[in-house]
Order: structure tokens, then C-alpha cells, then sequence
């Protein structure tokens, strides 16, 4: 462990649970980067990029310009933000809270609160694309035609990986944070 990463953690709380493997942080970087192209379509969409839709669809269903300004960049964050909490299963964050958070800094994180928030996430993230790629074909109401619906296709179909990679991760952090005799952990 590095030293700042101890100097995160409390003294007491030092994990002794076993490094992640090479994979498990493998396949946990790759979730923010299978976020990461549907994100920039919807940011290129948002500083104007000819997408492929009309200024009418634009203004409807995009509320571009307008209100779109503010939530598609929102809705981008957010969906890049979740899917940089996966690094948590295979930091020393994801295991004690950072020092600097207000009011639970330095505190273990709780193995099964970790688990069951990322495998609800990971079911969550697997309806929504799998029922999105289901009822691909009525997308937009055929607003989007030709190589730009083939473009926006290719860039949002990474995130069917989405929720099986955050499931294996997720199994294998609780594998590792099992309790073991003489573990305090919950």
C-alpha cells in the first residue's frame, strides 16, 4: 500500500484484505471507458455537431437550444460519475472512506452496503440497455437515418457491457472482502 494510500485510511481500519486481482482492475477501468463514447455523442450533440437530427427534433426532444444545455451535460456526468464508482471495488477507497469526507471519513466501508449497491446497479444498468437495444429499431421515432444512426448504434452499444462487468467486479470484491476469523469488518 502507498503511502499516501495510508494516509487515507485510519490506523485502525487498515485493510487486510488481499489486493484485486490484474483482471479485476482491468474490467473495473473499462467501465467509465465503455461510459465514455455515449457520453462525448451527447456532449458533441450539446456544443452542436451535426448528429444527424433536425433543429426541430433538436428543439423537442433535446430542449437544444434551451434546457438541453444543462441536462444532457448533467445526464453526462452522472452516468460517467457511477461508472467511476466501479474503481471503488479495487481502490483502498472502496474499502475505507477517504479522510476528507465530511462526517463518515476514515470509517471501513461496509462490504455488503459496496456489494448490494453495485449489483443493483449492475441489474439496473442491465435492464435499461438491454431494453433500450430491444426496441432499438423504434428509437427516435426514425429521426435518425443512415451512418448517424449506425454512429450513435456503435457508440451507445458498449454499455450492454456495462452491467456484467460491474457484476464480476463487484462478486470479486466480496470475495476478497469476506470475513475471515479475526476480521472486524461487517
Amino acid at each position: 500500500m502507498t503511502t499516501e494510500a495510508s494516509r487515507l485510511l485510519a490506523p485502525d481500519t487498515l485493510p487486510d484484505t488481499p489486493p484485486p486481482p490484474r483482471w479485476a482492475v482491468w474490467v473495473a477501468h473499462a467501465v467509465p471507458l465503455i461510459a465514455l463514447p455515449s457520453t462525448l455523442w451527447r456532449l458533441a450533440m450539446t456544443v452542436g455537431v451535426p448528429v444527424g437530427y433536425s433543429e426541430a427534433v433538436l428543439r423537442s426532444d433535446y430542449g437544444l437550444p434551451g434546457t438541453g444545455y444543462l441536462v444532457l451535460p448533467a445526464i453526462s456526468l452522472l452516468q460517467e460519475g457511477a461508472a467511476l464508482m466501479t474503481l471503488g471495488l479495487v481502490r483502498p477507497w472502496g474499502e475505507v472512506v477517504p479522510r476528507w469526507i465530511p462526517l463518515i471519513g476514515g470509517r471501513p466501508v461496509r462490504t455488503w452496503a459496496a456489494v448490494t449497491a453495485a449489483l443493483l446497479g449492475a441489474a439496473f444498468m442491465t435492464a435499461l440497455t438491454v431494453s433500450q437495444a430491444i426496441v432499438w429499431d423504434s428509437v427516435d421515432g426514425g429521426n435518425l437515418r443512415g451512418t448517424h444512426r449506425a454512429v450513435m448504434g456503435w457508440l451507445y452499444m458498449p454499455l450492454l457491457l456495462w452491467g456484467p462487468l460491474l457484476t464480476v467486479v463487484a462478486l470479486n470484491y466480496a470475495a476478497r472482502r469476506r470475513r475471515t476469523p479475526g476480521s472486524r469488518r461487517a
